[in-house]
This record gives C-alpha cells, structure tokens and sequence, in this order.
C-alpha cells in the first residue's frame, strides 16, 4: 500500500474509533425533535410525498431538501435508532477528512503538510458539534459536497492548463456537486469566492503582484454559474429565514452591536482554534466592552496587514485568512439568525483556512531551520495528541440534553436560552419541579420571554397548582394576548377550578383567533362529556377533526372517544376505525398511543384479532421509548384475547396522551 493510501486509512480509522462513543449518544431535544423525533413526514422515511415536502418546506426556518432527505433516508434504514442515525455523521465526517487530505496533496502535492491539515479538521473539539449532533447533518453533508467540488475544479484548472478538452466534463461536475452543496445547507454559497482564491493559490491562475483585471475577468466570468446560484440560494434562504421569523430586526439587535460581535465572534474563532476551551452549545448574545471590540478590531486588521504584505513571498497565508473571513460571512450576525453570538458549528469549513495558512506557514519556516525541522515532528505530535484529549473529554458532554445543557451552564453566564432547554428537557422526562427552577431562571434572566409565562404555567398546572397556573397564562397573555393555545390553556384551568362560563369564553376566543386550531375544541368535547351533554361533545370532536384534518393526535383523539365511550349511542366503531387508521399512517406506525386507539376501535369493530396485534405492538413501542404508560395497554390486552367487553370508565381515561 502506498503511502498516501495509508494515510488515508489511518485518518479514516482515527476519526471513526474517537467518534464511536456517539452510537450510544441519544436524540437531543434541541433541534433533533425538530429534524427527526417530532417530525412525522422525515419518520415516515422516503416517499414521493416526502421528497416534494423537502423542497418546499421551511421548516426549521431553513431551506436544505438534500439534508431532510438523507435524514429521511435514515429513518427508513434505522427507525428512531439514534446511534444509528448519528454514525452516519460520523462516516460523512471521516470521509470529509479523507477528501480534504487528497485534495490538498493533489494541489500541494506536501504530503506530511496535507495530512496534519486533514488531522486537525478531523479531530478539532470545535467541530464535534458538528459531527456528533445529529440536527447538524446539514454541516457534514454540505462539507461532502463541498470537497468534491474543490476536487472537481482542481481537475478542471489542470485540464484548462493544458488545454485538454475533457475540462468541460470536470467543470460541470465541480458545478453539480456545487448544487448538491447548497442543497444541503445555505452555508456554501461563498463556495465560488473559494474557488477564486484557489485561482491565486495553490492554482497559481492569477497574480496580487499586481492585480490585472485582465486577468482577472475571466475567471470571474468562468463563476457566473455559480455566482447566479449563489444568488438563487440567498434569496430562497432569506425567505425561509424570515418565513420561520428566525431573523432578528435592527429594533432587536441593532447594526451597531451586530458589527461589534462580529469582530469579537471572529477574535474568538481564533482563540478557540489555538485553546479549544471553554465550549459550549450556545453561547449567549451579551454587551461586549469598549476595550473587547478595539482589541478584536486590532486583531484583525492587524492580522490582515501581515497576510497582505506576506501575499507574494507566502501565499498561502492571504489565502487561508481569506478563506477563512470570507466563510464566516454568512454565519457572523450581520444578518442576526437566532440569538446566539458564535457558535462552534459555524468553524467546521471555515477552519480549513485557518489550519492550511498555519500549516503551510510553519513549514515554510521549517524548510529555512534545520533545528525546527527536527522538532516538527515532535511538536506536531504533541499538538495533536492535546487536540485529541479535548475531543474526548468535550464529547462526553454530549450523551444527552442534560448533560449538555449543565455542562453548557457551567462554562458560560447569564445563559437564559440554556436554562430554557434544560428546563423542557427536564420537564419532558417528568422532573417538573426541577424544570421549573430552570424556566423561572430563564425567565428572571430574560423577561421579555413572555411565552416562558406560558410553560410555566403548563408546569404548575401538571403538579396540580390550577390557581397559580392560570396567574401564569393571565400574565402570558397580558403581554400577548393573540396566541390562541394561551387561551386554550387558561380555559383548562378554569374549568379545574370550576369556572364553566368563564373556560368556555377562553375556548371561544382562541377558535375565534385560530380557526384552525382543534385544542379548543378538544378541551370543549371533554368538557360536555364530563358533563354529561354526549352529543354535544361528538358534534365539538367533529368540528375539532374538521380544524386540523392532517394531525394525527386530534384524530386519535375523536377516535378514542369514539370507540370507548360507555354510552353506545355514543359509539361509533365505524368512524373510529377510519379516524386510528389514519391517525396511525400519519404518525408513521411509531407512536405507541396512536396504536393503543387503533387497538380500541378494531376491538369496537368487533375484530379482536387486529386489535391484539395493534396494543401489543404498542405495549413494545412504549417500552422502546420509555413509556411506563402501558398498564391499561397489558389490561386492554388480555380483554381483547379473551374478547371481553372492556368500554370501563378507567381504561377509556388513559387510552391518548394528549
């Protein structure tokens, strides 16, 4: 085996064996419930229905059809496996490192100098979030696509040297791969302006000493296909962005402090690659001194003079300062996305510049000392043996939420958005009174979260306290008064507390300000069954079904009561069966509930056969998950193999989660 080839191996294996631990990690509930866990269009797995879904969804203010369909490629091969689903990020991962290898010996042909680049992007702390988050696919699928691309374009500038007609061929395959790129993550639209300073160096197409515009205009003009790509993806970027109203306005962030932590973002990319610690998975937006901002500014330019004034003698530092300034355009709060000031996912591309202007830096000063030449190997060794034990001790903190979370608190202040997650992740493995601690911390930290009023008052009202929950949706809706699960959810309370008219004024007004909302009238039919008014409960479950057709937790719903009602006037076998079916083919055939209902209305029907099968696949799905609901699952079950009338008051108040 040739040495290149052995290189190539041993990063691959590297890579692989210190990522391992991820395929025991979980699902995350930051952003993984939005890509995969809650979302019933990627579980269902590939379909034509799916494959339309990804290129005209906004969902998760993004536009990248390519990354929902590789995470629906996933749940077709896997399911909900999460180790299964992070390995893949892993693979592409190893095989992004192997391809930014080859490509730097290709145009470099340095091959010590290609694989330290390699080692360092592929084994760098700052891009674990990257790899071992599962919701970051988009970043190690379009880095894939992105490799490839460099690759195709090195072949294609080769070819044109020689005036080797296949350049064509490789040029409209630097093109496609390109496409594939953007089609993953919005991030490679500064792809063209790479392949510009490919043409300065290592391509040696074009010359800074001076500039010529002769030179240089056709090989911008050679990029317009790709630059009018560039513009076709902003533009539908920006309109996903401001769809999902992930961007924030110039009244909630002004120009002022977005330029300010830009300059402080980029000085502490730079800190982060030497000293890759503390890390975090959010880092707050907060003011940022006088003092920080001037020093950060000085840093820059200063850095900036260096690589201008050492573009002749060592290209590759303008090359690599460039690369690395011009990929961090789209991530650096110019355009202010989210509420965060940096964060490490935005290096994993970016970094290439970085490691490639050091690294080919160092050798150069190398080749001019014979002492430094004979301790490269050792510090080199040494450098990557340090960058390998912060991998695996930052990796760790990613097996979950919690962990992630708490060790996100631990590292930075004043984090409200931290506080906020931990809470929901707490709240959703059923420790309410510890998420609650969380969520009135991010509420002291940030007030203006008025919608935490909300959560919290979720909370009180799971742990019983109705008086003290409705306080907290008075005052969410004090501060706005327009979202109609607000009201939804006082009307609950009020009930609690035995206040009929007023409860059923509050369900009124949020039909009134989303018509299309099927809670109110869920709460409505519970109420009027409680009550005893039947058929006015059936009429507001029908007119709940005809709010939200699609959503399979309202038809499960209406096609629980509808099959277990005690009433038989009540009954309705028929439409329950139709509801769970359709409940459970919009659900994926996942949701253990879901199955329980379609179990209760094949049992309705009279066909205890499937209804057997329904509940005891539901029973297994439950225990996959971590349900410890399944009692009247085991109960339901031994009635319907013994073909038992089981419509008991007790079964029918457990059967949906809702």
């Amino acid at each position: 085996m040739s040495r290149p080839r052995l290189i190539m191996l041993l990063l691959a294996l590297v890579t692989l064996s210190l990522y391992l631990p991820v395929a025991r990690h979980e699902f995350l509930t930051f952003d993984d419930d939005e890509y995969i866990t809650e979302n019933n269009v990627v579980q269902n797995g590939l379909s034509l229905a799916g494959l339309k879904w990804a290129f005209t969804t906004s969902c998760a203010s993004n536009w990248h059809p390519l990354t929902w369909l590789s995470h629906m490629a996933d749940c077709s091969l896997f399911g909900l496996n999460p180790g299964a689903h992070h390995f893949v990020n892993v693979i592409l991962h190893a095989v992004n490192t192997v391809l930014l290898f080859v490509f730097w010996f290709r145009l470099t042909d340095k091959l010590w100098s290609s694989a330290f680049i390699a080692a360092l992007f592929a084994w760098h702390p700052l891009h674990i979030e990257s790899v071992a988050w599962v919701a970051e696919r988009k970043d190690v699928l379009c880095a894939f696509f992105w490799m490839l691309t460099l690759l195709a374009y090195g072949c294609y500038a080769a070819l044109v040297k020689s005036n080797k007609p296949q350049a064509r061929n490789f040029y409209l395959l630097a093109l496609s791969f390109f496409v594939l790129a953007l089609l993953s993550k919005p991030m490679a639209v500064t792809l063209p302006c790479v392949l510009l300073l490919l043409d300065f160096w290592p391509l040696n197409r074009l010359s800074l000493s001076p500039l010529k515009l002769a030179d240089l205009r056709p090989l911008v003009v050679e990029k317009i296909p790709f630059f009018l790509l560039t513009v076709c993806a902003c533009v539908v970027t920006f309109w996903a962005q401001h769809r999902g109203q992930a961007v924030a306005s110039l009244e909630q962030v002004s120009m002022t402090f977005r330029l300010e932590n830009a300059a402080s973002a980029l000085a502490g990319y730079l800190g982060k690659f030497f000293w890759p610690a503390p890390l975090a998975v959010i880092y707050p937006l907060a003011p940022i001194s006088t003092a920080a901002v001037v020093c950060s500014v000085l840093l820059l330019l200063g850095i900036s003079v260096i690589a201008w004034r050492l573009r002749r003698s060592q290209p590759w530092c303008l090359f690599g300062w460039l690369w690395f300034l011009g990929t961090m355009v789209p991530v650096i709060g110019i355009v202010q996305v989210g509420s965060a000031a940096m964060a490490d996912r935005y290096t994993y591309l970016p970094s290439i510049g970085v490691f490639a202007a050091i690294v080919f830096g160092v050798q150069h000063l190398a080749a001019r000392s014979a002492r430094i030449k004979s301790l490269l190997p050792v510090i080199a060794g040494l450098v990557l043996v340090l960058i390998v034990v912060r991998l695996e001790a930052q990796l760790r903190h990613w097996r979950s939420t919690e962990t992630l979370f708490r060790h996100t608190l631990s590292v930075t202040r004043n984090n409200d958005k931290a506080h906020l997650n931990l809470g929901i992740t707490l709240a959703q493995q059923g420790r309410t009174e510890e998420a609650l601690v969380e969520l009135r911390e991010a509420l002291r930290l940030d007030s203006s979260r008025y919608q935490l009023h909300y959560n919290i008052g979720c909370l009180l009202g799971k742990l019983g306290q109705a008086a003290e929950a409705l306080a907290e949706f008075r005052e969410a809706i004090r501060s706005d008064s327009k979202f109609a699960a607000w009201h939804c959810a006082a009307g609950n309370e009020l009930l609690v507390l035995g206040k009929t008219d007023e409860a059923l004024a509050e369900f009124a007004e949020a039909i009134r300000l989303k018509p299309d909302y099927a809670q109110p009238h869920i709460s409505t039919a519970k109420f009027f069954f409680e009550s005893g008014q039947d058929q006015a409960a059936v009429e507001a479950l029908q007119r709940a079904v005809h709010a939200e057709p699609e959503r399979f937790e309202v038809l499960a719903t209406a096609a629980h009561y509808l099959a277990a009602h005690e009433n038989s006037a009540i009954r309705d076998p028929a439409a329950a069966l139709k509801f769970a079916l359709k409940a459970d083919d919009l659900s994926g055939h996942v949701q253990p509930m879901v199955l329980d209902t379609l179990g209760m209305a094949y049992a309705a029907a009279g066909d205890y056969s499937n209804a057997q099968l329904c509940t005891q696949s539901a029973i297994e799905l439950a225990g996959q998950v971590g349900l410890n609901e399944n009692t009247n699952m085991v109960l339901r079950l031994d009635l319907y193999r013994r073909q038992q009338p089981w419509h008991e008051s007790f079964l029918r108040t457990n059967a949906v989660a809702h």
